[in-house]
C-alpha cells in the first residue's frame, strides 16, 4: 500500500496457495474468538526477494454470513493492515482467519483485536510460539 491512495496493491497481497500454505506451516499463529492470526517472518521466495514490507492474507468463509458480511469483514482486516502495517515485522506474511463472531464486530474493536494478536505473535522467538486462545 505504496503511494498516496493507499491502495491494496497486488505486492502487498499473500496470493498463492503455496505462499499460504508456507506461511501457516511456518508462522506463530494466536486463535482468538473472532480472528486466527498467523505471522510468519521471512518466508518469501526468489520471486519476492526485494520487497521488504510485510504481505497479508486474508481468508473468510461462507460459514461467517453472506458475501456482503464476508466482504465487510475483509475491509475491517485490510483498513487495520493499512495503519497498522508499520508495526508489523519486515518481509513478515500475516495471515488472518475470519471466525463466525467476526462478522459482529465494528471496525474498531477488529483493530483492537487484530492488533493484540499482531503482538502476541511477536513473542515468539523461534517463529513458533504456543497457540493462545481467548
Amino acid at each position: 500500500m505504496r503511494g498516496k491512495t493507499g491502495r491494496f496493491r497486488r505486492a502487498d497481497r499473500v496470493l498463492t496457495s503455496r505462499d499460504f500454505k508456507q506461511a501457516l506451516m511456518s508462522g506463530t499463529r494466536v486463535a482468538l474468538e473472532s480472528f486466527v492470526v498467523t505471522v510468519a517472518r521471512d518466508c518469501r521466495d526468489s520471486r519476492a526477494a526485494g520487497h521488504s514490507e510485510p504481505r497479508l492474507g486474508i481468508t473468510v468463509s461462507r460459514k461467517v454470513g453472506n458475501a456482503v458480511i464476508r466482504n465487510r469483514v475483509k475491509r475491517r482486516v485490510r483498513e487495520w493492515f493499512r495503519h497498522s502495517r508499520s508495526a508489523l515485522p519486515p518481509r513478515a506474511d500475516v495471515i488472518v482467519v475470519a471466525r463466525h463472531s467476526a462478522r459482529a464486530m465494528s471496525a474498531r474493536e477488529t483493530a483492537r483485536v487484530l492488533d493484540a494478536a499482531a503482538l502476541d505473535s511477536r513473542v515468539g522467538v523461534d517463529g513458533r510460539a504456543a497457540v493462545r486462545v481467548r
